[in-house]
């Protein structure tokens, strides 16, 4: 099995090797012949710097600046800033840090200069890159979230043509799963992972995937699973040699040492550091030269073999002191501090307009204020006429207020009228059970009645006697079920008259399994095909409450309408894992009794849920809601029985109202 997987692994890094270094010819034998300082040579520069930035970086660095300086002459300002990005991305595979941020925060402020946000969220990625693999992992996130969140509001806008630009979103996962993975925050770290290999899969974007099948196997480490880890890293190793990624080979080298060496297999450990080590040498990758040579003499130390783990001090040390030395250490800070510095002169700047445009507007206003003055006071000697204009004016709009007063109370007695025509089938399918159970009843009763006759007749006084106390029975049911069409009928006259009933002893638990039912039959009248399960849990021993019965039914009618409503939206495009339902709970404390309608319909959005209490304000489309509902629900149970009335809802996964009547 070996031998067949090492077999597969030339073939690939035969073929793939083969194809790039025929496309770097091609690009190099193009640069000779574009003689002149034209766009063609710079085309081919840009390419060849993006092509050698992983395999070669020192090569990159070349083209790169051939390349930048071609693009300050014909004022390019975005090749400018993709050109010093590639010369950036070289110096943090040298491990040249102070270059490498320099590099990148200048081709970030090009970038903004040009508006230019795909090239914009590439530096917020590589900068936090950058300082993953400088395992400063406090700077790292804010700079891959800020990236991520531009990325997320430019692709939601825009249609991303680019393939790199439809990558970044998977190269800004990786990078903040690797934040998660070094900070031991292993579930987060596979959360993001994941969404990145699922995405690169689909996409086909080959060059994520060694990095992704490393970190994975770094995910699968931490969790002791070893057989699985060691097959990701098997896969990062092949992919990043195909694809010539000599950093993430030797990445992926070191990951495998250390997973042999947390299962003691000390021989294969110290080989494959080894192998990272040397990758990492060949190209002078100078931060994982420093990673594997400190595991180099962790391992030989372990193993008290003095001489080797002195060798890989010596190095250690030495690649240290060439990645961090004291000058370039204070470079650094100061690099931070200066960004830091222009972030707040930004935020100074905008203040500072801010302060500007308010100080314009008061100017403007006291402009206005100083006009009128002048007006009314020229205007003085006209004050009586002006008066009597605006006794005028005020009846007017007292009439207007009347007017609109009247039509306030017409459209809520619309929209009680509205909520009751939407019930008429519910109302007919609820009262049609009832009377079925009493037709029925009658029927059967008159057949008893011939029955008890006939034994009367024949003398049989027990039998006649058994044939009376069914009779009884069923008068009792027919007695039941008339109550309960009365009291749907009842309910809906209440519901529809004008004026606000009388407060009585009501069975809460009775009210709202009625008008629970007929909101779901009012809805399934109107949309056959619309199904959900609603359930109740109604506390059997919940006290009766003095309340106005038509004012607390049409409450419960709204929050039952509303919660269908919601979850018949969301059913519409939900797969078919998705189970609509509403739920009624109640319970009762010492003072209160607690209504809670449920459903895991669409939600309600943060930005407007203070806005739904409100008269008027729907979320539903034109002609299906006054936004009168809510509203007048509001005020039934705040201002009409001293209750509350609050909502919790998240959006996209349902709704919960809660209300509270006092026990009177």
């Amino acid at each position: 099995m070996k031998k067949l997987s090492l077999i597969l692994l030339l073939l690939v890094t035969t073929v793939i090797a083969d194809a790039q270094n025929k496309e770097i010819d091609t690009l190099r034998v193009a640069l000779s012949k574009a003689n002149a300082p034209d766009t063609t040579r710079l085309n081919i520069l840009k390419k060849l710097a993006s092509d050698y930035f992983i395999s070669k970086p020192d090569s990159s660095l070349i083209f790169g600046q051939q390349c930048y300086d071609l693009s300050v002459k014909f004022k390019r300002v975005r090749d400018q800033a993709v050109s010093l990005n590639y010369m950036a991305d070289a110096y943090s595979s040298l491990g040249d840090y102070v270059k490498c941020f320099q590099l990148y925060f200048k081709s970030m402020r090009l970038a903004e200069s040009i508006n230019d946000i795909p090239v914009v969220v590439v530096e917020y990625n590589n900068i936090g890159s950058s300082y993953v693999i400088k395992q400063d992992y406090l700077k790292a996130l804010p700079y891959l979230r800020i990236g991520l969140k531009k990325w997320t509001i430019y692709a939601s806008s825009h249609t991303l043509k680019v393939a790199s630009d439809r990558e970044l979103k998977s190269v800004l996962m990786i990078n903040i799963g690797e934040v998660f993975l070094y900070t031991h925050n292993i579930d987060s770290a596979d959360h993001y992972l994941q969404i990145s290999y699922k995405d690169s899969k689909t996409k086909n974007f080959k060059d994520l995937l060694g990095n992704i099948d490393r970190d994975l196997g770094e995910v699968e480490t931490a969790r002791d699973h070893k057989a699985t880890a060691l097959e990701y890293y098997r896969n990062a190793i092949l992919l990043s040699t195909a694809n010539e990624d000599v950093e993430m080979l030797s990445i992926s080298y070191l990951s495998k040492a250390n997973l042999y060496h947390k299962y003691k297999q000390q021989d294969s450990a110290e080989y494959y550091a080894q192998k990272a080590l040397e990758t990492a040498s060949a190209e002078k990758y100078l931060q994982d030269v420093l990673n594997a040579g400190k595991v180099l003499y962790t391992y030989y130390d372990e193993d008290h073999n003095l001489p080797q783990a002195l060798k890989y001090l010596k190095i250690t040390t030495a690649t240290k002191d060439s990645l961090f030395s004291q000058d370039k250490v204070k470079q650094l800070l100061s690099i931070d501090f200066d960004e830091k510095q222009r972030q707040r002169d930004i935020e100074a700047a905008q203040i500072a307009y801010r302060d500007q445009v308010r100080m314009y507007g008061f100017i403007a206003g006291l402009t206005v204020l100083l006009l009128l003055v002048f007006i009314f006071w020229r205007n003085s000697r006209q004050r009586k006429r002006a008066n009597l204009l605006l006794q005028d004016q005020k009846e007017e709009i007292e009439a207007s207020l009347e007017k609109l007063q009247l039509t306030q109370k017409q459209l809520i007695q619309s929209e009680k009228m509205a909520s009751l025509g939407e019930l008429t089938a519910g109302i007919a399918h609820e009262i049609q059970n009832p009377l079925n159970f009493v037709n029925n009843f009658s029927e059967v009763s008159a057949e008893l009645t011939s029955e008890l006759k006939d034994e009367l007749r024949k003398g049989n006084i027990e039998e006649s006697i058994t044939i009376a106390d069914d009779l009884e029975q069923n008068l009792e049911k027919i007695q039941h079920h008339g109550k309960r069409a009365d009291f749907i009928v009842k309910g809906m006259l209440q519901h529809s008259r004008t004026n606000t009933g009388e407060r009585q002893l009501t069975d809460i638990n009775i009210l709202a399994d009625e008008f629970l039912k007929l909101s779901y039959h009012g809805l399934r009248a109107k949309d056959k095909s619309f199904n959900t399960e609603f359930v109740t849990y109604f506390d059997k021993k919940l006290p009766k409450v003095t309340v106005v019965q038509q004012d607390i039914g049409r409450v419960l009618l709204n929050l039952f309408n509303n919660a269908f409503y919601a979850v018949a939206q969301r059913q519409k495009t939900a797969g078919a894992d998705y189970k609509p339902e509403v739920s009624v709970t109640t319970t009762a404390d010492n003072k209160h009794i607690i209504i809670k309608v449920k459903d895991n319909g669409i939600g309600i959005p943060d930005t407007i849920k203070d806005k739904i209490m409100q008269p008027f304000f729907t979320t539903k489309p034109t002609g299906q809601g006054t936004g009168l509902g809510l509203s007048l629900s509001y005020d039934i149970i705040v201002k009409g029985h001293g209750g509350t009335m609050d909502v919790q809802s998240r959006e996209g996964e349902g709704s919960e109202f809660i209300v509270t009547l006092p026990i009177i």
